[in-house]
């Protein structure tokens, strides 16, 4: 008696033209995918309980460390420690030999707090208020979101701009090699929403003689005043506290703009009217640097732009995704030339555009 071939997409009869994708009814689909968002959960709260309890920290001091030292250091059980440690070697954070753990150049890097681009304490801010992700699908079903960061915006952004000021002062001060900011002097900046401004110092740092506008709301611009008087720049700096939308700007005076990763809050029409006042602040041949991150005219070729969209749609009132061809649609309409993209940092994209030098009608 003949028995089905075992390798059912190679019969001649089960063809697309015969049977749609090939396949398909054999061979199901494996169920990995759905798995990885499930212990997603699961993974994200192991990270942030090790940031908490200072694992990273703790084995950067000790060095390699069997569990029973790091248990001793952290005050914490061992045999749940070194679960926790067990499943940071399976993310890629800890290498394990035998029973000594050491931290891996990612965790040296990223998750020790003293880390060359610490995100230590990103990690539980990034995602916003977690009660907003409970309540995803009712915020999709009415459009409103249940705790608006919008509400109280220095409760959030203060812990947020001081978490991300590393990997942003990091993509400007890269920019600015790229852009040849070292040969122009006396550059006048203006960073709106600028948290810590770390757009505005990587140009105070690499351009002689240059001076800057900063402006965030009260209650998040002392942190500015902070970093910059850390930095030995405070002589260089005006800061003004306010809405961006809204704080008094004078015309063709900038050199250069930035709108560092503000826009994705801001929804379509009131992005539109910054990138305008941008272009208006500008002298002509001035620069505009948006910031932020982007998704794809295919959505699955760049995932993390289509996911912080998300991230604001959860969490803000007006933010969701921002897309290459939506900037490039505002960059145009108020004018500005010679857009560019450019990665200063691996996954932080940056908009280059130019105010024209002359206007012909």
């Amino acid at each position: 008696m003949p028995t089905d071939s075992p390798f059912p997409e190679m019969k001649k009869s089960h063809t697309m033209a015969h049977t749609g994708r090939p396949w398909r009814d054999y061979k199901p689909p494996p169920s990995g995918p759905v798995w990885a968002i499930i212990q997603g959960v699961s993974s994200y709260w192991v990270l942030s309980a090790a940031i908490e309890l200072g694992v990273f920290d703790a084995i950067e001091s000790l060095g390699p460390t069997t569990i029973g030292p790091l248990a001793d250091q952290l005050s914490a059980s061992a045999p749940h420690l070194q679960h926790v440690c067990d499943t940071l070697v399976t993310f890629g954070f800890l290498d394990q030999i035998a029973d000594v753990y050491e931290l891996t150049e990612t965790a040296e890097r990223y998750l020790c707090t003293n880390g060359a681009a610490s995100m230590a304490a990103l990690v539980r801010v990034a995602p916003g208020p977690l009660a907003n992700w409970e309540r995803l699908a009712e915020t999709v079903r009415t459009g409103r979101v249940a705790e608006p960061i919008d509400d109280d915006p220095a409760a959030f952004y203060r812990p947020l701009v001081q978490a991300t000021f590393p990997t942003q002062f990091r993509a400007a001060s890269r920019l600015g090699l790229r852009l040849g900011w070292a040969r122009q002097p006396e550059l006048r900046v203006l960073d709106l929403g600028a948290g810590r401004a770390p757009w505005a110092l990587a140009v105070l740092e690499q351009s002689a003689n240059s001076t800057a506008v900063v402006n965030d709301w009260p209650g998040v611009i002392e942190l500015a005043m902070h970093t910059v008087a850390d930095r030995g720049l405070s002589d260089r700096v005006e800061f003004r506290a306010g809405d961006f939308h809204s704080i008094a700007l004078e015309p063709a005076t900038y050199d250069v703009v930035a709108l560092g990763h503000i826009c994705r809050t801001e929804g379509d029409e009131r992005s539109r009217s910054l990138v305008a006042r941008a272009f208006n602040a500008l002298k002509p041949g001035g620069q505009l640097l948006l910031a932020d991150y982007f998704a794809g005219h295919e959505r699955k070729h760049n995932p993390f732009g289509v996911q912080m969209g998300l991230t604001m749609l959860a969490n803000t009132l007006r933010g969701g995704m921002l897309t290459n061809e939506q900037v490039c649609g505002w960059l145009r309409e108020s004018g500005f030339q010679a857009i560019r993209l450019i990665e200063p940092i691996g996954f932080n994209y940056v908009y280059v555009a130019s105010r024209p030098e002359r206007t012909f009608e």
